[in-house]
């Protein structure tokens, strides 16, 4: 195993560098649960096993030249780019949850999301344990490690990104407007019925004030609430499964995409 890093260890280092600045970004495995000893492992072992499948001469690069340093940076950056849109994809199921919870009346109920390593809402946070649980369900991370990072060695370098920082662009533009369309799509049918609910407990508050109904107006939508949740989960379930699914063949099609351009 040493003797194969120390031929090419040129083409080791450069693979380790996007492996690590992955692992880096991308959800669960950039949290501080995980060691800073356990990523650099994992980074390691995932280049050594790529290394047979990656060729020099995609690089073709002095490894004594200051392009080489600069070849290391756009590796980094490139595993930056892969954990950003996977980040992406948990952002969705994120904003989904602090859509609706203002509305059921948990606004304040914000704590420290292990998992985005920011203040997050309760509701939000709980969707995105959900999300987390269901990425490991349709095996994400050995798709992620296999199709996306495997198969881009064979393609995908600096100078193809710099080649068609277009395609990258509108990529992850597209990305984050997907973002906001998923979070709506999930949250719409809590929120248009917590609105509902709203409205009917304010004109009945106005028919008869007697019947103070403002007073267990939040109640009646925390309860309404978790019973339009626990109803609509095994569709929204499906919903991340196809979510996770179709953001991996958006990826693998920009891969193949850049490589006919770069061919071309």
């Amino acid at each position: 195993m040493l003797e194969q890093i120390a031929a090419k260890a040129p083409l080791y280092f450069l693979i380790a560098v996007r492996v690590f600045a992955m692992i880096l970004t991308v959800p669960l495995l950039s949290t501080s649960a995980v060691s800073r000893v356990a990523k650099i492992a994992l980074a390691g072992y995932t280049a050594y096993l790529i290394l047979p499948n990656a060729s020099y001469s995609v690089w073709n690069v002095d490894p004594y030249s200051l392009d080489y340093v600069m070849l290391i940076i756009g590796e980094g950056l490139i595993g930056v780019i892969t954990g950003f849109y996977v980040s992406m994809l948990f952002a969705a199921f994120s904003s989904a949850g602090q859509f609706f919870t203002y509305q059921m009346g948990f606004g304040a109920s914000e704590v420290y999301d292990a998992l985005s390593q920011v203040e997050n809402p309760l509701m939000g946070q709980y969707l995105n344990l959900l999300a987390m649980l269901l990425f490991l369900k349709v095996d994400g991370f050995q798709k992620l490690f296999i199709s996306g990072v495997t198969h881009s060695f064979g393609s995908l370098n600096c100078f193809v990104l710099l080649s068609a920082k277009d395609s990258f662009v509108k990529f992850l533009v597209s990305g984050l407007s997907r973002l906001f369309f998923d979070a709506m799509m999930i949250a719409l049918p809590i929120i248009g019925t917590l609105f509902l609910i709203s409205v009917s407990t304010g004109l009945l508050s106005k028919a008869a004030p007697q019947m103070n109904l403002l007073s267990e107006g939040l109640p009646i939508t925390i309860l309404c609430a978790f019973f339009l949740l626990t109803a609509l989960l095994p569709t929204m379930c499906n919903y991340f499964e196809r979510c996770f699914l179709l953001a991996f063949e958006r990826l693998e099609m920009l891969f193949a995409s850049v490589a006919t351009q770069v061919v071309m």
